[in-house]
């Protein structure tokens, strides 16, 4: 078969078409790159870079300047010329005080409880979003997002006049006759529980939600016809269809949670240990920024290694179902 040419046209030269179907080919590669690009990009900027100067003045040695540090290494040079002689004093000062180590266990189980309180408050409200009718669930789900319009400083202020002996709260109780003395809630745990519950639910509803509005109901209703009670069907269709946004919510609450810092110390008050306020003790207070700087890498590796273990494990569960 013979293949024509124009006349005048260079047999090389690929016609029109080709050439613009080539160009489509490199622009959808290319923008697929970006897609994968720009969020390692976000990554390296806002995460990995922030955290390698937290680390590295975590191994320096406090002094009395500004900043109240000496580094012990300067660049890339510096860190490979030291990287024999490194100290980590600091490291090793956390393993000393017990402080720390109760407040890494008080932060870990507030911040367990919070989140197992705001699944039980968030799950029934996204369930109930989902099987709103359609036409309603955007306004439902613009008030979930509504108190994310006020500042969260003046939302946690809010509920000290809404926990304190004299606040509205006691004060309704009082009214009504349900107590006779006012309750302390403030400065207790209690408060710390509500005011973490309160500042992250949307965090917990808005995942849970997404799970539960994609999922098929007509499962339930099959499972029912197949002789399930409706709590039944609940755990064995329900829930297993909306474990993602129950990890998803979880993780969203409980990672924040942890070094919470505001809601403690409005809240909880000064007898209140947790892994934020030591933080803050340690950075404003006793300007000791390399102490500072290895409590909150070690804070980034208790969270940051157990989620990359938990993901694998649900990487393989995957392929395995597969």
């Amino acid at each position: 078969m013979t293949q024509s040419f124009a006349p005048g046209a260079d047999p090389a030269t690929p016609p029109p078409a080709a050439t613009s179907s080539g160009m489509h080919g490199f622009l959808r590669g290319l923008s697929g790159k970006l897609v994968i690009i720009v969020p390692y990009l976000w990554l390296l900027v806002f995460f990995l870079v922030p955290f390698l100067i937290v680390a590295k003045i975590s191994l320096s040695e406090t002094a009395t300047a500004m900043p109240p540090y000496q580094p012990t290494f300067d660049g890339l040079t510096g860190f490979l010329s030291k990287l024999s002689s490194f100290s980590f004093d600091n490291y090793l000062w956390l393993t000393e005080d017990a402080l720390y180590f109760k407040a890494y266990v008080s932060s870990v189980v507030i911040a367990a409880i919070s989140t197992v309180l705001t699944l039980l408050v968030g799950y029934p409200m996204a369930y109930g979003m989902a099987r709103a009718p359609t036409t309603i669930r955007p306004t439902l789900v613009m008030l979930v997002i509504l108190p994310f319009w006020t500042s969260f400083l003046i939302r946690v202020y809010a509920w000290i006049g809404i926990l304190k002996p004299e606040g509205l709260l006691n004060q309704f109780l009082l009214w009504t006759g349900v107590i006779d003395t006012p309750l302390v809630i403030l400065n207790t745990h209690t408060a710390i529980f509500i005011g973490i519950v309160y500042s992250y639910l949307p965090f917990m509803v808005l995942p849970l939600y997404a799970a539960l509005e994609k999922m098929d109901h007509s499962l339930v209703e099959a499972a029912q016809d197949l002789g399930c009670t409706p709590t039944g069907a609940f755990w064995k269709v329900t829930f297993p269809l909306s474990r993602p946004g129950v990890i998803a919510g979880c993780m969203l609450v409980f990672i924040p949670a942890v070094g919470e810092f505001v809601i403690p110390d409005l809240l909880g008050g000064s007898q209140t240990l947790m892994i934020g306020r030591t933080l803050w003790n340690e950075f404003f207070s006793n300007r000791d920024w390399p102490v500072a700087s290895a409590v909150a890498v070690i804070l980034l590796l208790l969270l940051v290694i157990p989620i990359m273990i938990f993901q694998q494990a649900q990487a393989k569960t995957q392929e395995q179902g597969r």
